[in-house]
């Protein structure tokens, strides 16, 4: 067969071309790092880190989510700090107040210590982040939440609060509504002890006590009315006369004695009365409500800043005092139950962080496996496509001296 000098050339010349861009794409693959440069060189593994690389985008986006959440439940916890300092601040004042030996003068600058409080919490309430949104306000972050208006504190925002993906099964509330945090109670408050203002008798009261929870008549709204100046009957949530046998004497009855200093017991709560008390005077107990701090603390300035001439004004501002004491205790309690909850979510995004964290190394490692060059095999196919391209060049120059005109 016949082997012509034009095939001799173009088939060195097409082994030297073929040689050098196998030398080319190792160096291209070197340069890179990268063991699969175009989806050519492995379309199996191409195709499966588009996927890996999506999962890692998702991935990011959750961790870039856990750092915004972090950062407004960081905030409210800060500021929730500072609202219970304020409440604990606001008990000590109401406790000093309680003092028998203090003048109404005293007493006015008690009141206006706690108006100070009045006023820092309710800057504490109407809050920003960064971003200039209300912390408090739920949806609607665009307006301050607590409005004063006739001296008297709403709240005009939202009980829904914005949540955030934190993860593909974790959608998590950044925050809690004002409405939940100064206008709450947690759920195991117990009973709340409140003197009817139009009281004209002496009568203080302390307590209530919880003695009993268990008792069928517990968490039921009551009123101890008394019918003269000796004589009381307890009325139910509609007004009827309760019957005790409190002489265990088997005879149940529904008007008792009065005796000033005694401690009454019944549906599984105590309160114990003291002083003189008038016909149609009440106290009225009740599973604590849901109550305005705001409105405890003017309750409270209000009974402050008003005089104690008679006995019955002393008894209605230490009825006032006991029962503001009781709703700021309540208060407090809620406010460090919500804290609680924010810390719980700060520790659950750390653990989420951790998860996240092992998760992103799982598909990092998957994304080397499939695509990232083996160095030591990629210089030695270097160095051997460098030897190939050297013996292919060598090959070409040798025939293209291969001639018979060379002879003559």
């Amino acid at each position: 067969m016949r082997i012509s000098t034009v095939t001799m050339f173009e088939s060195s010349l097409s082994s030297m071309n073929r040689q050098q861009g196998e030398f080319m794409k190792v160096g291209q693959q070197i340069a890179s790092g990268r063991r699969v440069v175009n989806p050519s060189d492995d379309p199996q593994a191409a195709s499966r880190a588009v996927g890996v690389s999506q999962s890692m985008a998702v991935s990011q986006q959750y961790a870039d989510a856990r750092v915004s959440a972090r950062n407004a439940l960081s905030q409210e916890e800060s500021v929730l700090n500072s609202v219970s300092d304020s409440i604990a601040s606001a008990k000590t004042l109401i406790v000093q107040a309680g003092n028998g030996t203090l003048t109404d003068a005293d007493r006015a600058s008690i009141a206006t210590e706690l108006k100070g409080i009045y006023e820092n919490l309710l800057g504490q309430a109407n809050v920003t982040n960064g971003n200039g949104t209300y912390l408090f306000g739920g949806y609607k972050d665009d307006a301050p939440p607590f409005v004063k208006n006739g001296g008297e504190v709403t709240y005009q925002g939202s009980t829904n609060v914005r949540a955030q993906q934190v993860d593909s099964s974790r959608q998590m509330p950044v925050g809690n509504s004002g409405k939940e945090i100064f206008e709450s109670v947690h759920s195991g408050a117990g009973y709340v002890a409140t003197a009817d203002a139009a009281n004209s008798g002496s009568v203080i009261f302390t307590g209530p006590t919880r003695v009993n929870a268990a008792d069928p008549g517990y968490g039921e709204k009551y009123t101890i009315q008394f019918t003269d100046g000796e004589n009381y009957q307890i009325l139910d949530e509609d007004d009827n006369p309760i019957k005790l046998d409190r002489d265990d004497n088997g005879t149940p009855e529904d008007t008792f004695s009065y005796t000033s200093g005694e401690t009454i017991t019944f549906a599984g709560i105590s309160i114990n009365l003291e002083g003189k008390p008038a016909a149609n005077d009440e106290i009225a107990l009740a599973k604590a409500p849901d109550r305005s701090l705001f409105t405890t603390l003017e309750n409270a300035i209000a009974a402050l800043d008003s005089t104690t001439e008679t006995d019955a004004a002393k008894a209605s501002l230490q009825n006032t005092l006991s029962t503001v004491s009781r709703e700021l205790d309540n208060s407090l309690d809620n406010v460090l139950t919500v804290r609680a909850s924010v810390g719980a979510r700060l520790n659950e995004l750390d653990v989420l962080d951790d998860v996240g964290g092992n998760r992103t190394l799982n598909y990092e490692q998957t994304m080397s496996d499939l695509v990232d060059l083996d160095y030591a095999r990629a210089i030695s196919d270097y160095t051997l496509r460098q030897v190939g391209l050297q013996a292919s060049q060598k090959a070409f120059v040798d025939i293209q001296g291969m001639s018979l005109f060379d002879q003559l």
